[in-house]
C-alpha cells in the first residue's frame, strides 16, 4: 500500500476545522431546528455569492458556506444542487476553536447583502447564541429560548449545547 501526502495551507485549514463542541452544537441546532419549524436544516451547503459586489466584500470568493442554513422544508431534489442561489431564511455560525467573532461578523454582513434576513452567532464555549439581524443590534441569548421573530422560529437555549 503507498502512503500519499496531501499539502495544505495549514493555517487556513485549520480556522475552518470543526472540533468536537463545534460539531455537536451543529448538529443539535438541525435537530432542533427540524423540530420547532418548518425548515429543513442543511449543513454546510454552498451559497452562491456571484450577485454580491465584490468591492464591498474583497475576502469573499465564489461562494459562502454557513455551517447551518435553513429553507422552507421540502424534499430531496432529484437533481441535486452543488451551489444554491435561492438564499435560506436564515444561517448559523458557530464559532470554532481558532475562529474569532469578527471574522464571522464580516460574513454576516455578506449575508445581509445577499438577501438573507437573520444570523445566529453560537458560542459552545459560553453557551450564548445571538442573533443579528440588518441594520439592527444583535438579540443575545444565555438563557430560556432563543427567538428569531423573523425567521419565526423559537428553540430551546439549553437543549443546543447538550
Amino acid at each position: 500500500m503507498s502512503e500519499v501526502t496531501v499539502l495544505v495551507d495549514e493555517e487556513e485549514e485549520f480556522d475552518d476545522r470543526g472540533s468536537y463542541n463545534h460539531s455537536l452544537v451543529q448538529g443539535n441546532l438541525t435537530h432542533l431546528i427540524k423540530l420547532h419549524s418548518d425548515y429543513s436544516a442543511l449543513v454546510e451547503v454552498s451559497l452562491d455569492t456571484s450577485d454580491l459586489d465584490k468591492s464591498q466584500f474583497p475576502n469573499i470568493k465564489n461562494e459562502l458556506i454557513p455551517d447551518v442554513c435553513a429553507y422552507p422544508r421540502r424534499p430531496v431534489a432529484v437533481r441535486d444542487i452543488l451551489v444554491m442561489k435561492e438564499m435560506p431564511k436564515f444561517v448559523i455560525e458557530v464559532i470554532s476553536p481558532r475562529q474569532g467573532s469578527f471574522s464571522i461578523i464580516e460574513k454576516f454582513q455578506a449575508y445581509f447583502a445577499m438577501g438573507i434576513k437573520s444570523c445566529w452567532l453560537v458560542d459552545p464555549v459560553t453557551t450564548v447564541i445571538s442573533v443579528y439581524y440588518p441594520n439592527q443590534p444583535p438579540r443575545t441569548f444565555a438563557s430560556g429560548e432563543v427567538v428569531d421573530e423573523i425567521a419565526d422560529i423559537k428553540i430551546p437555549l439549553a437543549e443546543a449545547f447538550e
